[in-house]
């Protein structure tokens, strides 16, 4: 279970900068009770960040999801996750300061609230499945922006060839182009000065959920009534087994759409200090969010499904469903674009930040490590920061270019992520800090929460990983697409 760490030696970089270091008098009008520059983030900011991070390009996998499933458990296993993700999160937030909701001491990132907490090798498990889900995340974006920006070019080549032509293309030249951006924005240095790009995204995630909601609605009407069964994809158009994996995949996909807990606790430290309590702004936050983004999920999950039923594309604005109006189709991808650019930075901030921590306390006299070189307009760059995630997003888009299968790995991601870090180590946390006794009614129930998630996760990650290795067997790197 863990107990309070008091006098371990932390597996992950201390993130406290005392005021004293500062210079700065704890808790001014100025500084925070810890010394650093006041926070300003609210129960919007905070929302944004959630929705930036949470309706990616895993909204658009929900029709097929849903064709897998069907109109009784489709629905049902989406409200199941939102109403899971929603408990969890709101279990870590009570995790952000260690004690006293108001007054303990910070846990600035996921990893410190665990460090606070818990123990021994589950704090390293948590580590590297922290660290490893983002670079996942990173390769499923990267994946994702191609694909859409792909999307463009076919969508125009449809138009003027007509919808015969195989319009082959590789995606290999976007995956470049959004490596190159990222790249770029990479360099902000951390959180608090990416709320802007976290907006921006927002907006652009809602933007193609409606255009992906309408286009389907349309072609609900165009159909005269709604397709797919109650039981989803029937036996006979797959195998039996082929049924079951898919339908275990679909949970993947699910759980990567509502996969944001592993940088819940970064979001909240840019919420301004209480009152009231960070802890209650963020469950404020979550169910704003969450409600937000299940609503949405509904609507274009079902629309997906209730347009195309059983053949419901993978990606329901790059699966050429739809082929017109191409360039309302334009539009949209160009959202998700813009929008998967800033969701790859909410996610890859922490990472980044830990690295260059970890460097920071290694070679503290290093100026390669610490110092600044001021360039135009005021703007300074580290040339740690600059070579080290420059390397790091070069590394995850030459994967990607590698690994090119959207579904499968986004049901893969969404496994690998989902029950360690949204359910068992927000719980295990939680059952230390409200010192909750073994075998008590609330010990057992969230005991057996636990359990009944790394089921659907072992399950979702078997389904996942056979649909990759189906891919592979007729996948050719850098080809063009079909």
């Amino acid at each position: 279970m863990g107990e309070n760490g008091v006098g371990r030696q932390p597996y992950y970089p201390a993130m406290e900068v005392s005021g004293v270091e500062n210079g700065h008098t704890a808790g001014s009008k100025c500084y925070d009770d810890d010394g650093r520059l006041k926070r300003t983030g609210t129960m919007w900011t905070a929302s944004a960040h959630i929705i930036t991070a949470v309706i990616g390009s895993g909204v658009l996998s929900l029709g097929w999801a849903i064709a897998q499933l069907g109109w009784v458990a489709g629905p049902a296993v989406m409200l199941l996750f939102s109403l899971v993700t929603y408990y969890t999160s709101a279990l870590l937030s009570d995790c952000y300061r260690s004690g006293d909701e108001t007054t303990g001491k910070r846990n600035y990132t996921y990893m410190d609230a665990v460090n606070a907490n818990l123990s021994g090798i589950k704090v390293q498990i948590c580590g590297f499945l922290q660290y490893a889900n983002i670079v996942g995340v990173a390769i499923g974006y990267t994946i994702a922006a191609s694909i859409s920006m792909l999307a463009i070019k076919r969508a125009n080549c449809f138009h003027a060839k007509g919808h015969v032509n195989p319009c082959h293309i590789s995606s290999t030249p976007y995956m470049i182009i959004f490596g190159a951006a990222q790249i770029f924005f990479s360099q902000i240095p951390d959180f608090d000065q990416i709320s802007w790009l976290s907006i921006v995204a927002a907006i652009m995630s809602f933007t193609y959920s409606t255009i992906g909601l309408g286009l389907g609605i349309v072609q609900v009407v165009a159909n005269r009534g709604v397709k797919g069964s109650l039981t989803g994809i029937s036996i006979g158009v797959v195998t039996p087994m082929d049924k079951v994996w898919r339908s275990l995949q679909a949970f993947g996909d699910i759980a990567f759409a509502y996969s944001y807990s592993l940088i819940l606790i970064e979001i909240q430290d840019t919420i301004r200090a209480p009152p009231p309590s960070e802890s209650k702004v963020m469950r404020r936050a979550t169910v704003v969010s969450v409600a937000t983004t299940t609503l949405f999920y509904m609507l274009c999950g079902c629309m997906g499904y209730a347009a195309f039923g059983d053949e419901a594309p993978g990606n329901l604005l790059t699966g050429f469903g739809f082929y017109e109006p191409f360039w309302l189709l334009d539009v949209a991808n160009a959202a998700i674009v813009v929008h998967l650019v800033g969701a790859y930075q909410v996610y890859c901030q922490p990472l980044f930040a830990f690295v260059e921590k970890w460097a920071q306390q290694r070679w503290p006299k290093s100026s390669f490590i610490v110092g600044e070189i001021e360039v135009s307009f005021g703007f300074k760059v580290n040339l740690f920061r600059l070579t080290w995630r420059s390397a790091f997003v070069v590394a995850t888009t030459v994967v990607s270019m590698l690994l090119p299968f959207f579904n499968d790995v986004v049901g893969f991601l969404g496994a690998l992520g989902f029950w360690p870090l949204t359910v068992y180590f927000p719980v295990e946390m939680y059952i230390v800090q409200k010192k909750i006794p073994r075998w008590g009614s609330q010990w057992v129930c969230l005991q057996l929460l636990s359990l009944a998630c790394l089921v659907i996760t072992v399950a979702s990650a078997a389904g996942s990983v056979a649909g990759i290795m189906s891919d592979l067997k007729v996948y050719k790197p850098f080809s063009t697409s079909d």
